[in-house]
């Protein structure tokens, strides 16, 4: 393999850690995310509690949102899971 080619091949690594949809839910809704804004202190609990399960953003996207919404209203300072999830983009990124 070529310096260039190892090169691009690491750069390709870096993009995709860095790819919002590559971000694992427990790192984008921390601890601290999760207290701050809600009643859980992790976002498995948060799941739970609502009786849902995703471990995966993709999982996250199967979820029906409406239901998704509701338990986001109850049970965090959000209105929906839409502005949940750009409120902790936007801090994960900071």
């Amino acid at each position: 393999m070529s310096m260039e080619d190892l090169l691009k091949d690491l750069q390709g690594q870096k993009n995709m850690q860095e790819d919002p949809n590559n971000i694992s839910l427990d790192k984008l809704f921390n601890e601290s995310f999760m207290r701050k804004y809600s009643s859980s202190n992790s976002f498995a609990a948060f799941l739970e509690k609502g009786n849902f399960q995703a471990t995966t953003q993709a999982e996250i996207k199967n979820l029906h949102e409406e239901l998704l919404d509701r338990h986001v209203a109850r049970e965090t300072k959000f209105n929906s899971w839409k502005s949940m999830l750009d409120t902790a983009n936007s801090e994960y990124n900071n």
